[in-house]
């Protein structure tokens, strides 16, 4: 799954893009989603998570130690 967030769990979302003419198309609004590689002092070792911009501010407010046990323990591959 590309457009995925691995710390939020944001997945894209699907509608239309109307035109002035108030014709519809299918669209897919996608997760800001940016590949990051944090260094985790419990695992002593990098992890490379895919987050979206809010997933990061997550991990800024919480750090990056409780957000990758809350992932260990869902059973994420890290």
């Amino acid at each position: 799954m590309a457009a995925y967030c691995q710390v939020t769990g944001a997945i894209p979302g699907f509608g239309h893009s109307i035109s002035h003419s108030h014709r519809r198309n299918k669209r897919r609004f996608d997760p800001n989603i940016q590949k990051k590689r944090y260094w985790v002092p419990s695992l002593r070792r990098n992890v490379t998570l895919q987050v979206s911009a809010r997933g990061i501010k997550t991990i800024d407010v919480r750090g990056i130690d409780a957000v990758v046990t809350d992932l260990i323990a869902k059973g994420v591959k890290l």
